[in-house]
């Protein structure tokens, strides 16, 4: 009886334990990061009667979201990044932009509250001249020649190898001024946060 019971108690152990590693297990996996002035074509200034840049290369700066870094522009023919920046341009690694199946859509809603990539959800590649995240996630303003990000509009993403991704643009400026002026503010400077789940799950959570 009494090694009955310290069988039954060394399993109620483990099986308290490994709970406790899946569910550690589990947060390890949910990366959440903000990515401050990522350049994406900046020029060497700006025309103060319009506000576009000057001495600008062309380039994408291709970025990977696994562990938030930069790939080398030599690299932008592999499945090494997920999406690139270029100007106002967000394009994916997957469709007419890249080798890889990278895929994603504009989510309306606050981006803290949307914890799970819903099953009915229909995810885009780019074909260019469209593009799967498109423009609208920014608003221009012909008036103040300020590009901001649209409030309420997020990207959900689907990487190449099916990790899932939200991804909020904070600021297109650099240095994310609260109130750009486009006559002293320098464009092309990504400020941007996201939620990347290595797990393979659809969760947020």
């Amino acid at each position: 009886m009494k090694n009955s019971i310290h069988l039954i108690f060394a399993l109620f152990i483990l099986a308290f334990v490994a709970c406790k590693d899946d569910e550690d297990l589990g947060k390890e996996t949910l990366v959440s990061t903000t990515i401050k002035n990522l350049a994406a074509d900046p020029g060497t200034g700006f025309d103060p009667t319009n506000g576009n840049p000057l001495g600008t290369t062309g380039h994408y700066s291709f970025f990977r979201l696994a562990d938030s870094s930069i790939v080398d522009l030599n690299d932008s023919a592999t499945t090494k990044w997920d999406l690139a920046f270029r100007g106002s341009r967000i394009i994916l690694n997957g469709g007419s932009s890249g080798p890889g199946t990278t895929q994603a859509f504009l989510q309306s809603g606050i981006f803290s509250d949307f914890k799970k990539v819903s099953l009915d959800s229909i995810f885009k590649s780019d074909a260019a001249p469209t593009y799967a995240i498109g423009s609208t996630w920014s608003t221009y303003n012909p008036t103040t020649q300020v590009l901001i990000p649209t409030p309420g509009k997020f990207i959900v993403l689907k990487t190449s190898d099916n990790k899932f991704c939200k991804i909020e643009i904070l600021s297109y400026y650099k240095d994310a001024p609260p109130s750009p002026d486009s006559r002293k503010d320098l464009p092309r400077y990504f400020t941007f946060r996201y939620v990347y789940q290595s797990n393979g799950t659809s969760s947020f959570e």
